[in-house]
């Protein structure tokens, strides 16, 4: 049963990951493509912490975390580029 859990979570990630790839192609404005790669850095994290999960691999959770780590300072990186006046594509 964990086994079919596990199959159905990595095909619905990899359907998410599919939509988000589209929406960071098409855009049409800098602040899509943005959020388009903060949801693929957290379906990656989703990716890892289920492959951690299935492979009994407790470290790669530590690899996760940086990761999530790092996806939410470049958010806050960008929302202060914006802020201070930075292109935006939309106006």
């Amino acid at each position: 049963m964990l086994q079919s859990a596990i199959f159905l979570s990595y095909l619905l990630l990899s359907l998410a990951l599919l939509c988000a790839l589209v929406r960071l192609v098409r855009g049409p404005t800098l602040p899509d493509r943005v959020v388009a790669l903060e949801l693929m850095a957290s379906l990656t994290v989703a990716f890892i912490g289920i492959y951690a999960l299935n492979n009994d691999r407790p470290a790669f959770l530590d690899v996760a975390m940086v990761l999530a780590l790092t996806a939410f300072l470049t958010a806050v990186g960008f929302a202060r580029y914006l802020e201070k006046g930075g292109h935006r594509g939309d106006q």
